[in-house]
């Protein structure tokens, strides 16, 4: 009795081995802490569900999620990346928030030969002359600011930049009420775009100089923070929590009952890249170390995204379709809806810089 009990303990580690070693690692390095924290907890809490509704696996393959909190240091999430890539032996890494986190440890991660799927972070020049073959995005470029003047056909009158770790911006409105423009544009994500809101109209400016924004400004969390101050602001996203099409129902459905929360733009991009790369992984079987066969399904991008119509163009960064948002006051109650569709199929300026041959 004592030998079969060790044989079958035997036989148990040596099954228990074989399952983990089956499981594909995908490390995430995301921000968790300080302002812009709630949109690294927003991309976690969708990968993670999208994992949770497989029952452990994206694309029929069992994954587990690696994840640790840069701080919005790039010298952190280097280490980080670092660890995932040398001890986990993650190959595809994922959740960087910040575009000046992400320029600096990319270049590491594709060196090693791992996939970088970003869920937000798209900085200008891995869209163009420095794309490369193992880092997709399936949020949207990021320069926000170089893209409002390239689309905008009036007058700019001043450019004003701040910190990112900024809280007073006294001097900043200040320079916007000498200005008196017809209109403010303005790009704060996460705690940045709560304060200078609030600060914008306790400085009397809201009454007498609109703003337009982009999605990371105004999303569902800033709403609840700021309330009435949000009235009247103009924005544009690739996607809303009132979109109709079942599979953001779903989502939008899904978060709130595991969250109790509504989920921002962050949530939904952190949920596309989960499914994009369960589409890749089906389509390879979890095979990521046949890294052309992943890159060639990554491409292909089989898999319906909450935002609706998604390809990719040669520097593996979205083709999608924009819409204008408002603030809507139902009873009391102040939501983003959708007013209307800006841009149809609409890629990035700098997709004509990338080299990449596809097959």
């Amino acid at each position: 009795m004592t030998k079969l009990a060790l044989l079958l303990g035997s036989a148990l580690v040596a099954l228990t081995a074989t399952a983990a070693s089956a499981q594909v690692k995908i490390g995430m390095i995301t921000t968790l802490s300080g302002p812009g924290g709630y949109l690294g907890e927003d991309i976690r809490d969708a990968f993670a569900l999208a994992i949770e509704q497989e029952g452990g696996k994206l694309g029929g393959v069992p994954v587990q999620l690696l994840v640790e909190d840069d701080a919005l240091k790039p010298g952190t999430a280097k280490q980080v990346a670092e660890k995932f890539i040398k001890s986990e032996k993650a190959k595809i890494i994922t959740g960087i928030n910040f575009s000046n986190v992400l320029s600096a440890v990319l270049p590491d991660i594709l060196e090693a030969g791992a996939f970088y799927v970003s869920p937000n972070a798209a900085p200008s020049n891995f869209a163009g002359k420095d794309c490369d073959e193992n880092y997709f995005v399936a949020s949207w470029q990021k320069d926000a600011l170089a893209g409002f003047k390239r689309m905008y056909k009036g007058e700019v009158v001043a450019e004003i930049y701040t910190k990112l770790d900024q809280t007073d911006f006294s001097a900043e409105l200040a320079q916007i009420r000498a200005a008196k423009p017809d209109a403010v544009f303005q790009f704060h994500p996460g705690g940045l775009g709560i304060t200078f809101m609030k600060q914008y109209v306790q400085a009397g400016l809201k009454q007498t100089i609109p703003m337009v924004v982009p999605a990371p400004s105004l999303d569902s969390r800033i709403l609840e923070a700021v309330g009435d101050a949000a009235l009247g602001v103009q924005l544009t996203s690739q996607w809303n929590a009132d979109f109709d099409n079942p599979a953001s129902q779903q989502f939008v459905a899904d978060f709130q009952k595991k969250y109790n929360r509504l989920p921002t733009f962050a949530a939904s991009q952190g949920y596309d890249t989960a499914r994009l790369i369960a589409s890749a992984l089906k389509a390879t079987g979890g095979k990521v170390e046949d890294a052309a066969a992943f890159r060639g399904a990554l491409r292909k991008a089989d898999f319906q995204a909450v935002r609706g119509a998604f390809k990719f163009a040669n520097n593996q960064h979205p083709i999608q379709d924009w819409y204008a948002l408002g603030v809507a006051n139902d009873g009391g109650k102040l939501s983003l809806k959708t007013t209307g569709k800006v841009l149809t199929n609409h890629g990035d300026a700098y997709a004509k810089d990338c080299k990449l041959k596809w097959n």
